[in-house]
């Protein structure tokens, strides 16, 4: 039997379809939270994005309900849901919700003790709470894309993953949420929370943002140790054409590369700005003489912060990560059975079986609102109306 999450018991509606709201909702199941995704009815189904299959998980154990929230019987039957739900998410642009009937004042009293969480781009006040964005903007106004590495032009490369709407905006989210919840369970009262995927960014940055704040020096590509400034901290060529990744930042760690790859003249020199070009040097030269892999056997384990810079071909055939259980097996009923990202967050079941991902149109109305109270005839009658689908 598959044990209890830990925020079983926790029901969550997620008004969201993609973006930072669904990876909140998505994590939260991981957690054990019942989630139920409120979408519109399929008259109105062009107003969401429907991701595809395997995105978000699949939306696996998580109920959906179709309702119209432009219908009076949808925002009442909404709110009866959320009379009884712990969270409420949404990713409406600022004010939409309140427009509709279904804002934090409205799901507050019928329900003092909900957590009631918006996520946007830039929050729900200032200047630009109004504009439109995506993760790269977020990222670009955050500081981020100034600070990372450059590409052939010269300009900042674009990321390999969406870090704004996932760290920024999802887990910020994952994380309020949560810190409301133990608040709710001394106080007894809800809360309404903003997040800003721009402010989650900033937040990321501390570490660059603070230090331009305390001393005026301007973080950007190769400024800091983190970010590419000594030899000890950066990617390098091997001979088959792959990279590696070194992230030898103690002393110990460098000097026992330093000795690995025969460039014992440099461990006095870690931090050194007048010879970090003949240490980079010296290290590309070593490191084009073996395959990656090969370096990868000896140095891995030899406590030099070495690692291969692996392709998502490569990482998925991972034996660590297989041996920790982060790849599961998801079966559909409408094609094959694939493997999916399962519960790899600290804390989350790794051991449950593999779930089931059920097609994109999936529909539980029935089932939640009689969960929520409803009479069959109320639901007969809310169907009829087209309120609920």
């Amino acid at each position: 039997m598959t044990a209890p999450g830990l925020l079983d018991g926790v029901t969550v509606l997620d008004l969201s379809s993609v973006g930072p709201a669904a990876r909140t909702s998505r994590w939260l199941a991981d957690y054990g939270a019942r989630v139920v995704k409120v979408g519109p009815p399929p008259k109105h189904g062009g107003a969401l994005i429907t991701p595809p299959f395997y995105a978000y998980a699949g939306h696996r154990g998580m109920q959906r309900v179709l309702l119209d929230l432009k219908t009076p019987a949808g925002v009442a039957a909404f709110l009866r849901l959320a009379g009884t739900a712990d969270v409420v998410i949404e990713s409406f642009r600022p004010g939409v919700v309140d427009r509709l009937g279904i804002g934090p004042d409205a799901v507050h009293a019928v329900n003092p003790g909900a957590v009631y969480c918006s996520t946007s781009g830039y929050g729900q006040t200032g200047p630009r709470s109004q504009w439109a964005g995506h993760d790269l903007n977020y990222l670009a106004v955050g500081g981020y894309l100034a600070c990372s590495g450059r590409d052939r032009e010269g300009g900042p490369a674009l990321p390999g993953a969406t870090v704004a709407d996932s760290a920024g905006g999802g887990m910020q989210a994952v994380i309020a949420i949560l810190a409301a919840l133990v608040a709710r369970s001394v106080t007894g009262e809800g809360a309404t929370l903003d997040v800003s995927i721009a402010d989650g960014v900033v937040a990321l940055m501390s570490l660059n943002v603070d230090e331009y704040l305390a001393t005026g020096e301007v973080p950007g590509p190769r400024h800091s140790l983190l970010t590419g400034r000594y030899a000890c901290y950066d990617v390098y060529p091997c001979a088959d054409g792959e990279w590696l990744a070194v992230g030898a930042i103690e002393p110990h760690f460098y000097a026992n590369l330093c000795r690995a790859l025969a460039c014992e003249q440099w461990v006095d020199h870690q931090t050194d700005d007048a010879a970090q070009d003949e240490i980079r040097a010296d290290f590309r030269a070593a490191f084009a003489t073996k395959p990656r892999d090969v370096w990868v056997a000896e140095l891995g384990p030899a406590d030099t912060c070495v690692s291969e810079v692996a392709s998502v071909p490569a990482l998925a055939r991972d034996e660590h990560l297989r041996a920790r259980q982060v790849f599961v097996t998801a079966s559909r009923a409408d094609g094959p059975d694939f493997e999916q990202v399962g519960w790899p967050l600290a804390g989350a079941d790794r051991t449950q079986p593999g779930p089931a991902v059920r097609p994109p149109d999936f529909t539980d109305t029935d089932a939640v609102l009689l969960d929520a109270g409803f009479a069959p005839d109320e639901i007969a009658s809310l169907r009829e109306e087209g309120a609920v689908a």
